[in-house]
């Protein structure tokens, strides 16, 4: 390796000097998806990214969807699939699909290709240890509200079991599954459940991986990302948005809303760009903050 490559990376290395010093023994919670969650080469990246942040001293919790997963599964057993409102129709016949995908193929998939690294990922489900408890959620069609199934919205958090794992130095990773106080089983937006957890867990960030860079300004006119913007300008703007980012963005409003430093959403095709944004000053993506007086510097 010649002289100049060893000193860029000792400059990338004392660049992140005070990102590793500011979140020594934070909580992170990072929903993950998309791109990032289909492709092999992505996956073992990200895999790489939380194990570094756990070596870093950070705590990593890991809530993730599997939507693409669940559809080519739902496809191959002949069983229809529509969506409403952007929620997918989840009659029990298919719920009993998304759970096993969610709970018993995709959540075993993140937590292997994290364990390559050693002894850290250990797999749960919204409904363990009561973790997410949610009650029947109905979309909104012109003005009405309609039955779509097993869809359920979050109204309780249980973070016990997290809290355990993370002081034992492990890495949790959540498929996005919760029961309700009837026993039923609900399909819950990963994006909603991962704020959720982040305000219920007191995290210092909650990331959104998706595939696009950020939330675009003039979209679809534009392609220029919104680097920082400030809660009452997000909820000013959530009306207009296309339908794809409306759920990540309204989890990124709670989760600051809910006491969260701030919230990112991040494009998750780019390799590493969970370490983009945290151990760098100029981070990526878009950048959620509760109120301007609490911008001082990119953290």
């Amino acid at each position: 390796m010649s002289h100049e490559k060893s000193t860029e990376k000792a400059r990338t290395l004392i660049e992140a000097l005070p990102w590793l010093a500011r979140f020594h023994g934070a909580t992170i919670v990072i929903k993950y998806g998309g791109h990032a969650m289909t492709e092999p080469h992505l996956r073992e990246q990200f895999a790489d990214d939380v194990v570094f942040l756990r070596y870093a001293g950070l705590k990593p919790v890991i809530v993730h969807g599997g939507g693409p997963q669940i559809n080519a599964h739902l496809d191959r057993l002949g069983i229809e699939s529509s969506f409403t409102a952007g929620l997918r129709v989840t009659t029990p016949e298919a719920m009993q699909v998304v759970r096993m995908v969610l709970v018993g193929q995709v959540n075993r998939d993140v937590v292997g290709t994290i364990n390559r690294h050693g002894p850290f990922a250990v797999g749960l489900s919204g409904e363990d240890a009561h973790l997410f408890t949610a009650q029947r959620k109905h979309a909104m069609v012109d003005g009405a509200l309609v039955d779509i199934g097993q869809v359920g919205e979050i109204v309780r958090v249980e973070p016990g079991a997290v809290r355990a794992l993370l002081d034992n130095g492990r890495i949790p990773v959540i498929s996005s599954i919760a029961r309700g106080e009837d026993g039923t089983v609900y399909n819950v937006n990963a994006d909603t459940a991962a704020a959720a957890l982040a305000v219920a867990l007191g995290a210092v960030k909650l990331i959104v991986l998706t595939d696009v860079e950020g939330l675009y300004a003039d979209w679809p006119n534009s392609t220029e990302v919104i680097r920082r913007i400030w809660a009452d300008d997000l909820a000013e703007l959530l009306p207009t948005l296309s339908s794809g980012m409306v759920p990540k963005m309204e989890a990124c409003l709670a989760a600051v809303q809910g006491g969260v430093a701030q919230a990112h959403v991040l494009d998750g095709r780019m390799p590493h760009s969970v370490l983009l944004e945290i151990f760098t000053a100029e981070g990526i993506g878009t950048m959620v903050l509760p109120e301007p007086t609490d911008l001082k510097e990119h953290v």
